[in-house]
């Protein structure tokens, strides 16, 4: 029977690792802002993005067989298409302040 501290140990790391999983379409989105990545490059490179995603559920899950790898990487599959969607339609213009001139550090 796995004591108390395991518990919290494996529910913590599981709930900071969702939470984090479940910002990446903002993240995406703001890098489509700021320029560095479009949805012709997210489309280009979703292969990589497949095999990163079961990677980091493999990492993630508490026990090493399948079962819970895919439950980690069936959203995270989802987020990042749901990324590529989101990137599609809110990172056509980018931000404007982004070309290093005239920052407010400088003024």
């Amino acid at each position: 029977m796995p004591a108390v501290s395991e518990y919290f140990s494996l529910s913590l790391r599981l709930l900071i690792a969702f939470g984090v999983i479940f910002e990446i379409p903002i993240l995406m989105v703001f890098l489509a802002k700021i320029g560095l990545i479009d949805v012709a490059f997210l489309n280009r490179n979703r292969k990589y993005a497949f095999l990163i995603n079961f990677v980091i559920a493999a990492i993630l899950t508490p026990t090493p067989d399948i079962v819970n790898q895919l439950m980690m990487a069936g959203p995270l599959i989802v987020l990042y298409e749901v990324s590529v969607v989101a990137v599609w339609i809110f990172g056509g213009k980018q931000f404007s302040g982004f070309s290093g001139e005239g920052s407010l550090i400088e003024k």
